[in-house]
C-alpha cells in the first residue's frame, strides 16, 4: 500500500510539472512545434521574417552557433516549419511563431509565447520587411506608404521595444543584442524604383543609432546590417524575379550577394566577438 501511495504522489507531481511546462499559447499568435521551457537555454534569438531568405539563413546559422531560435512568420507556415525542421534535425531547439510585426497586439502576444515556451530572450534580429513594385513617387499612394512603414519601421520598433523590456538591466534582464536589417537603398535612395522603401530603411538606420545610445548602459548592444543586391525572393515579391542577376554588372564584385553571407554578419554582431560594437551599421554590398 505504501509503494502504491508513493507511486500516486509521483504521478500527480509529474502531471503538475507537465502542465507548468506547457502553457496555452498567447492570444492572436499561432505557435507551432510546442516545446518545454528549458532553463539552461542561455542564448535565445527571435528572428522576424525567419522563414525565407536572409531570415532563414540567419536562423540556421544561429542554431549552429548554439542559439535556441524562435522563427517568426506572418503567412508562409510551410517555409517556417521547414526551417524549424532543419534546426531540430541538427539537434537544435526551435519553434515557429506566427505574428504580423505591424500589429502591436500580435507582437506582444508573440513575445509572451516565447517567454512561456523558451524563456528569456537574449537576442533579436529585426529582419521582417517588404518591398513593392517599381513606381515613381507620383504613381504611389498612401496605402502603399502605410504598409511600407508599418512593417519595415513600426514592426522593427515594436519588436525592439518588447526585446528591451526583457533584456534591459533596467527591467531586471541580463542584457542582449539586437540587429536590425536595413538596406543600402537608404543611401542610394532607389530613385525611380521605390523611394518609399529607401525612406523606410533610412528610418531603420536612424532608429538603430538612437536606440544603441539609449540602452548602451543597460547591457544591450544595437547594430544593423545594410545589404546590397542579395539574391533572395524579395525581388520577386516586388515584381522583378531576375533583378539580382540583372544588376550584377553594376556591382564591383560582379555578382549579387547570398543570404548566407548576410547571415554571417548578423550572427557575428549578435556574438561576444562583437562585444565593443554598438550603434554600428555594417554595409555588405559587394562594393556597390
Amino acid at each position: 500500500l505504501d509503494e502504491l501511495s508513493h507511486g500516486l504522489v509521483l504521478l500527480v507531481q509529474m502531471r503538475r510539472a507537465t502542465r507548468r511546462c506547457l502553457p496555452e499559447p498567447a492570444a492572436m499568435v499561432s505557435c507551432r512545434h510546442d516545446i518545454c521551457w528549458n532553463p539552461e537555454l542561455d542564448k535565445l534569438v527571435l528572428i522576424t521574417g525567419g522563414g525565407r531568405g536572409i531570415g532563414a539563413a540567419t536562423a540556421l546559422l544561429a542554431a549552429q552557433r548554439g542559439y535556441a531560435v524562435a522563427v517568426n512568420y506572418s503567412a508562409n507556415s510551410l517555409a517556417a516549419d521547414e526551417v524549424v525542421r532543419q534546426i531540430r534535425a541538427g539537434g537544435g531547439t526551435a519553434m515557429a511563431v506566427r505574428a504580423d510585426v505591424a500589429d502591436e497586439a500580435q507582437v506582444q502576444a508573440m513575445f509572451e509565447t516565447i517567454d512561456a515556451k523558451l524563456g528569456r530572450l537574449t537576442a533579436l534580429v529585426n529582419n521582417a520587411g517588404v518591398v513593392d513594385t517599381t513606381q515613381r513617387i507620383d504613381e504611389q499612394g498612401l496605402a502603399r506608404w502605410q504598409r511600407m512603414f508599418a512593417i519595415n519601421v513600426h514592426g522593427t520598433m515594436l519588436c525592439a521595444r518588447e526585446a528591451v523590456r526583457r533584456m534591459s538591466t533596467r527591467h531586471g534582464g541580463s542584457g542582449g543584442a539586437i540587429v536590425n536589417v536595413g538596406s543600402v537603398a537608404s543611401i542610394h535612395g532607389a530613385a525611380g524604383q521605390y523611394v518609399d522603401y529607401a525612406a523606410a530603411k533610412g528610418a531603420v538606420d536612424v532608429f538603430t543609432l538612437g536606440l544603441a545610445r539609449e540602452v548602451a548602459t543597460e547591457g544591450i548592444r544595437v547594430n544593423a546590417v545594410r545589404p546590397g543586391i542579395i539574391d533572395t525572393e524579395i525581388h520577386a515579391s516586388g515584381g522583378q524575379p531576375g533583378r539580382a542577376q540583372r544588376l550584377a554588372p553594376q556591382i564591383p564584385l560582379q555578382r549579387p550577394g547570398t543570404a548566407q553571407e548576410i547571415a554571417h554578419a548578423i550572427v557575428w554582431l549578435l556574438s561576444d566577438e562583437a562585444s565593443y560594437a554598438t550603434g554600428s551599421i555594417v554595409d555588405i554590398t559587394g562594393g556597390r
